[in-house]
């Protein structure tokens, strides 16, 4: 028998994973990751770049209309359904984070569910959550084609690269292609692939979510059309390793009885309890523990107090940003994050505000502040640290983060998560539309028809409760 080429083997794959495949250890954890992307995509519902790529995909019209979570007057194209969704994933940088580093679930959730609306026939939840596993997956699987992606990113914004082919993967899987259309659905996701990391910290970094789920999700209707790339796009220097400097692919496994594991099976997902990069959350553990340490030994605290503040973090010039301006600066500095943390003793959802920002008491503890960056530092979000030490008149208090709560190595407990997802929810959801999705999501795999959850994502007030048990179990 001919080996298979590796883009032959990820459209076999694609084409023939199935349910039974799925582990318990799997189910639990993307069912973890399916609420949580929810939960921040209905709280980034309401910012100003949201709010800008919906005026803007409002212009388009079709047919097929699928929902904009939160949203219940208003409708899209599923594509731009996919994108604005998306947008709203990553709108505050407060999605889930794999390693090697990329977003794994914002690009996936938006596509699938706008997808899923528009079909004649509605996918079963299982069906749907089988999806988002493949996408998932081949995400997992495309970055480990290079050590350069186990670092911090330098160069491009890893989501737009993996999370469109992610993206087409699960769209792929849903809308049944064959093994052929599947493989061509990468290499058409693949032209559409891309990002410069210099747009970080910036209202466009969350376009490379909603682009994501938007192209990879087109990638998929047009291999089902007929259209057809390089069949060999993953095999080559020239197609998807243009973005890596040390390309190494290496074909899926045979899909065997008991020969196939999925990545997740092994590596967890992060799982952010604040709305900024993951690199601010070591920074923040540490500069809190910091605190405690000051206020244990000299009692309250005094911002007077402080002559200086070190922070030892691993080098990576888009998340060193002295003195922010923005509120996605700010989700980008550690500098920013550190002296929140020390100010105000917590970080939360309102620290990002314009106001916070622009405090007199805050810039003055930021002009305090030097950065250092060790050699030992590892820029690699599995082995990096941060130190905080906070300099007063004649002593010294310092802390160190190796492993902040919510990391893969310390996962929010489910109590933790589920909270997270109601407080992001129910700014925006009714009580009956928060109860519904942690509901429907934690028996996903038994519900009938996944356009429940879309129902349910659309509760947005009284007139709007209804129930659907008819439809569930």
């Amino acid at each position: 028998m001919l080996r298979k080429g590796i883009t032959e083997s990820f459209g076999a794959a694609i084409h023939g994973l199935r349910s039974t495949q799925l582990t318990d250890g799997v189910i639990n954890r993307s069912k973890r990751m399916m609420l949580d992307n929810l939960g921040v995509g209905l709280l980034g519902t309401r910012t100003a770049v949201f709010n800008k790529v919906l005026t803007y995909s409002q212009m388009f019209a079709s047919e097929e209309r699928s929902s904009v979570w939160g949203k219940s007057e208003i409708t899209l194209p599923p594509p731009y359904a996919a994108f604005v969704n998306g947008v709203a994933v990553h709108s505050m940088d407060f999605d889930d984070t794999w390693h090697p580093a990329t977003h794994p679930s914002g690009a996936v959730m938006p596509a699938l569910l706008a997808l899923a609306e528009s079909l004649p026939s509605q996918p079963s939840g299982l069906d749907l959550l089988l999806a988002f596993n493949v996408g998932i997956e081949v995400q997992g699987r495309l970055m480990r084609f290079s050590r350069e992606a186990y670092n911090i990113p330098e160069r491009f914004h890893p989501p737009s690269v993996v999370g469109v082919m992610g993206s087409a993967a699960a769209s792929a899987k849903l809308l049944a292609l064959s093994p052929a259309q599947c493989s061509h659905a990468l290499a058409i996701a693949a032209s559409s692939a891309g990002a410069p990391l210099a747009n970080a910290a910036t209202q466009t970094k969350p376009l490379h979510i909603g682009n994501a789920a938007r192209r990879g999700l087109e990638a998929a209707q047009l291999a089902q059309m007929g259209l057809e790339g390089n069949p060999a796009i993953l095999d080559l220097d020239s197609g998807l390793g243009v973005y890596y400097k040390d390309y190494s692919p290496s074909a899926m496994a045979d899909l065997a009885p008991g020969d196939f594991k999925w990545i997740l099976e092994d590596q967890d997902v992060a799982f952010k309890r604040i709305p900024a990069h993951l690199g601010m959350h070591w920074v923040v553990d540490a500069a809190l523990a910091a605190r405690t340490k000051l206020e244990n030994t000299v009692g309250d605290f005094d911002l007077s107090q402080i002559r200086q503040v070190t922070l030892r973090v691993p080098p990576s010039k888009y998340v060193d940003c002295p003195s922010p301006a923005t509120e996605h600066q700010a989700r980008h500095s550690f500098q920013f994050n550190a002296c929140s943390a020390l100010l105000d003793n917590k970080v939360t959802v309102s620290s990002y505000a314009e106001a916070q920002i622009n405090r007199p008491a805050l810039k003055e503890l930021l002009s305090k502040v030097r950065v250092e960056t060790p050699e030992v530092n590892t820029p690699s979000f599995d082995k990096m640290y941060c130190e905080v030490e906070v300099e007063t008149q004649g002593q010294r208090f310092m802390a160190r983060c190796d492993t902040f709560y919510g990391h893969w190595r310390k996962p929010l407990s489910q109590k933790d998560l589920v909270e997270k997802f109601s407080v992001n929810a129910s700014s925006v959801l009714c009580t009956e539309g928060v109860e519904g999705v942690i509901d429907v999501i934690g028996n996903i795999e038994r519900v009938r028809e996944s356009s429940i959850l879309s129902s349910y994502l659309r509760m947005t007030s009284s007139e709007h409760k209804q129930f659907y048990s008819s439809r569930m179990l």
